[in-house]
């Protein structure tokens, strides 16, 4: 098979680690790429919006299989261009990407199909989100209803909060034309965890469950951020739980889509909590999440050209997927200035040792005279696999300590955040912490 990635950062050089190891694999280019995803694959000068130019460029170079990694290409039409020109496609159409791209939307979508989720409001001036604001009787998120990079949620800690945080939404357009409709959601307590699944629009497969770090800091402190961390799977969902929620959550989603006349082909993202009163949606995204691809990746034990084109073949129901045993972590390294203003250009040294049980993924970098350095705000994401968790997290963290560059900050309690997750995860997983 001729494929084809489409994107630039670590969740794009972890699905082409996995696909360069596919026996079904001729040929492998990433569009645009990063100095990461040239180790395994060609990198094609070609942005990820850049429709027309890919798809020219996936005629000219006889591509089976085009493979979308971020959200925005989604929403724009990518996948339906690509089809279009009679291209099979691992990513859904830009109407059932409306799920993530829209949080109206997707809200109005789970009030329609009966999802148990926060309650809401949905407004598009801030004269009506004011209003809300004074007459809303909960604890409030504010959420960007357009695409914002993972980072259009602020959580407020008063009134005062809340009402700033509209007005950098709304009125400074902090993040851009997603802000011209916002979602007032009721703030829920609970525990996240990411439940992904492969989708033909009408079989889900699910992923073992992934948990993500969302705040700069630890313990969960500072601003939100695109991630700093994720591990799977994540000990809280157990495999019960992934059944019942593939049942109550993923299945009837692919199921409803298809209803409303939009099937959904790729993966299907499941943002939930645990609350003292049951599973609550929080979202859903359409694409493979980051940085939850870096650890689902080490854990896939199957071809994932092989469930990426039966997906793009409505033929899923027809293959088994298998995972390795044992948990997998990843610590994202990020830019001074992250995720406010990234401070760009500093050289990254310690890339060069050899790793065991271990992948170091570009997301942020550029080859520069030579070397690699810092491009973006999330640099790279260190990715240590193990028996155990515990296991897995001490390998990426070893690397974390052999890898340098100016201003380079992380977060020191990824699957653990001080509250026992780590334990929690040996003891579910019959090991105990004295293993080492």
């Amino acid at each position: 098979m001729n494929v084809l990635i489409v994107g630039s950062g670590g969740r794009e050089h972890a699905l082409a680690w996995k696909a360069a190891q596919s026996p079904r694999l001729q040929r492998l280019f990433v569009a645009p790429g990063n100095p990461g995803t040239a180790q395994c694959a060609q990198n094609i000068p070609i942005h990820a919006d850049d429709a027309p130019t890919l798809v020219a460029f996936a005629r000219e170079h006889a591509i089976d299989l085009v493979i979308i990694g971020p959200e925005q290409p989604l929403a724009a039409g990518l996948s339906d261009e690509l089809r279009a020109a009679g291209i099979r496609v691992f990513g859904p159409s830009r109407a059932a990407a409306q799920i993530e791209a829209s949080k109206a939307f997707s809200k109005a979508f789970m009030a329609r199909h009966h999802f148990p989720t926060a309650r809401y409001t949905t407004v598009t001036g801030v004269p009506a989100a004011l209003e809300c604001l004074r007459t809303v009787g909960y604890p409030v998120v504010i959420k960007a209803s357009g695409l914002a990079a993972g980072k259009g949620v602020i959580i407020p800690e008063s009134n005062a909060e809340a009402e700033a945080a509209l007005r950098r939404i709304m009125v400074a357009r902090e993040f851009g034309a997603a802000g011209a409709e916002v979602v007032i959601e009721e703030r829920l307590q609970g525990e996240e965890v990411s439940l992904l699944a492969f989708s033909d629009g009408v079989t889900v497969s699910p992923m073992p469950p992934a948990r993500d770090h969302k705040r700069l800091r630890d313990g969960d402190t500072g601003p939100n951020t695109g991630g700093m961390g994720a591990y799977a799977p994540a000990p809280l969902c157990p495999p019960d739980m992934v059944v019942e929620f593939t049942r109550t959550i993923l299945q009837p989603t692919v199921d409803g889509m298809r209803a409303e006349g939009v099937p959904f082909v790729g993966v299907l993202y499941a943002g939930l909590i645990l609350t003292r009163d049951g599973v609550r949606v929080l979202e859903f995204n359409c694409r493979f999440g980051d940085p939850e691809t870096q650890p689902l990746m080490l854990l896939l034990e199957s071809d994932l050209l092989e469930i990426a084109d039966a997906c793009a073949s409505g033929r899923l129901a027809n293959i088994e997927i298998k995972w390795k045993a044992g948990a997998a972590a990843c610590v994202v390294l990020a830019s001074e200035g992250y995720p406010e203003k990234a401070i760009t250009g500093r050289a990254i040294s310690g890339l060069e040792n050899p790793l065991t049980n271990a992948v170091v993924f570009h997301a942020g970098t550029r080859l520069e005279n030579g070397r690699v350095v810092t491009a973006g705000g999330r640099v790279l994401g260190v990715t240590g696999c193990g028996d155990s968790l515990e296991h897995a997290i001490r390998r990426a963290y070893a690397v974390v300590g052999a890898v340098r560059f100016e201003g380079m900050q992380y977060r020191r309690d990824i699957a653990d955040c001080g509250n026992g997750l780590l334990r929690e995860a040996d003891k579910r997983m019959g090991n105990g912490l004295a293993n080492g």
